[in-house]
């Protein structure tokens, strides 16, 4: 797959995929022969399909048809109410469980063969000897490179059970012949902790990419380094995070709250009303906490931000959140496929619901966030629309709106510099990391003496490096592109870039967050205390 970097705008609609979608302490009291049983519409649907079928004129896929009227019915209810294809579920079910079963590498395709731009740290490729730029050639005797080159096959090739082998052939730069390894396949993880360090001595920072089956274990790793390294305050960042399973992000709420406090609560059709609260199990109830937000952060984020500033536990800092307060649980279709319905709404501790309307369809609900950026809300706090009908008071008084997202207690605007919408596109495309990768293979040995945090702390980036990059952009595109107004934030995008091949686990976040205004907010909140 091409090389693209995490640390980036999600687009809006994300939060379609993923957001909350399991309510782990929902029931459903219906029996299955009132779910099921046979009505009029139901027979009416299923009878037009049959025609279609055996008396169309033109042969027709009707599983396509099914699937055109599945979406067509969920489009009707709610826009996070979504239908899953069977193709689909096994990339679905990776990414909320949080691993997969590989060889452990980070790859894309580079002209017209697999280039290894790292290894996972202890995984199986790194522990048989493979290393960032090799080319992996073949795997058990078939070829893996030319033109027609797709990553999809690539992916099925390298994939395989669990302590299954696989032989690779490889070019590295320099050998003569093509190495040969033998990997074991083992479970490789999906890392939705991007990073967990140090901003200060007492302010820990962990950016939480989206709430998985692994994340709170990843995140609880994290905090217990940083609590370890005298962390007193943790900056938890959310932004880009669109959320995901609901009871992940119950888990990390507890480690922040004392005992009973209120985390959330659902309400089914039904008037059921389901409530969560924080255990003993917290192991940071006594620290700072700041929690940072932005217009895509949604859903099981939105439950982290709300919990957090109802119970007046810590300080919410950016823009306002997305506004995704519906629940969604996935239902099993018999032949692979899922739907993730809508099946409650959550509640924040104070009472307040944060889902914003949908009445209008699901054109105008996505296209909410130019509404944001054309009014300039995502520059004055001032131009944020609330609803006084929607006003709620926290236990130490202060006010907090429902009804369209959480709106953060310390407002950051858009930072139009390094979110440069020219300097996204290019490092969601790769061309940064293509880049990146050709200027190592040059030499890599240049960075074989110089430690991470060496690299992080003094390592700096040419002009000529930020001019080549000019020149190798406009031999691949259509138009002039020039960075004039724009030289420093190019130059970290290229040191951060280079931070996450040289070293991964969380470099490039390091990197990038040195130009970061929330980031210096933060610090100067942590600062005044």
């Amino acid at each position: 797959m091409p090389y693209q970097k995490k640390y980036l705008p999600l687009i809006l609609g994300v939060a379609i995929a993923a957001g909350i979608f399991i309510g782990g302490k929902l029931d459903f009291t219906d029996s299955p022969d009132r779910l099921f049983s046979t009505n009029s519409k139901k027979d009416k649907l299923n009878r037009l399909i049959d025609y279609i079928e055996y008396n169309y004129v033109d042969d027709i896929n009707t599983d396509s048809i099914v699937d055109v009227t599945v979406n067509g019915i969920l489009n009707n209810l709610d826009p996070h109410s979504v239908y899953i294809p069977k193709e689909d579920m096994e990339r679905v079910a990776e990414e909320m469980k949080g691993d997969f079963v590989g060889i452990g590498i980070s790859f894309y395709t580079y002209k017209d063969s697999i280039a290894v731009i790292r290894t996972i740290e202890n995984g199986p490729s790194s522990k048989a000897g493979i290393k960032g730029g090799d080319r992996i050639i073949m795997a058990d005797g078939d070829s893996l490179f030319g033109d027609k080159l797709k990553d999809g096959e690539i992916i099925k090739k390298l994939k395989g059970s669990i302590n299954s082998k696989v032989n690779l052939k490889v070019y590295r730069k320099g050998e003569p012949k093509l190495l040969n390894f033998t990997v074991k396949r083992g479970k490789i993880p999906i890392k939705s902790v991007d990073a967990a360090y140090m901003l200060t001595e007492k302010l820990g920072y962990i950016k939480i990419n989206r709430f998985a089956e692994s994340t709170y274990k990843e995140f609880k790793t994290g905090l217990d380094k940083l609590q370890a390294l005298g962390a007193k305050e943790i900056a938890l960042d959310l932004r880009n995070n669109p959320g995901g399973i609901l009871s992940i992000s119950e888990q990390i709420v507890d480690e922040f709250l004392e005992d009973n406090k209120l985390i959330l609560f659902t309400k089914n059709k039904r008037g059921n009303i389901e409530k969560s609260f924080a255990t003993n199990k917290g192991d940071f109830e006594d620290g700072k906490i700041y929690v940072l937000i932005d217009e895509n952060s949604a859903s099981a984020s939105e439950i982290v931000a709300g919990a957090i500033q109802d119970n007046d536990k810590g300080t919410i800092v950016g823009r306002r959140s997305y506004g995704k307060g519906l629940v969604q649980r996935e239902m099993d279709l018999g032949d692979g496929s899922i739907v993730r319905l809508t099946v409650s709404r959550y509640y924040t501790p104070t009472g307040r619901s944060i889902q914003r309307p949908y009445d209008k369809g699901n054109k105008d609900y996505y296209d909410e966030y130019y509404e944001r950026l054309e009014s300039g809300e995502l520059l004055d706090p001032e131009k944020i629309h609330v609803d006084d009908s929607l006003k709620y008071t926290t236990p130490a008084g202060k006010i907090v709106y429902g009804g369209g997202g959480i709106i953060p207690d310390v407002f950051v605007p858009i930072d139009n510099s390094m979110q440069n919408e020219t300097l996204i596109f290019l490092q969601r495309r790769g061309f940064f990391g293509n880049f990146v990768f050709e200027e190592l293979e040059k030499d890599r040995f240049a960075y074989n003496n110089i430690s991470r945090q060496e690299f992080i702390n003094t390592f700096e980036v040419g002009d000529d490096l930020v001019f080549t990059f000019q020149d190798y952009l406009n031999l691949r595109t259509d138009s002039k592109i020039t960075f004039v107004a724009y030289h420093e934030e190019v130059k970290q995008y290229i040191k951060a870039t280079l931070a996450d091949q040289l070293f991964g686990n969380g470099a490039f976040e390091e990197v990038f967050n040195q130009r970061d205004i929330m980031i210096d907010e933060v610090i100067n909140l942590s600062n005044e205390e």
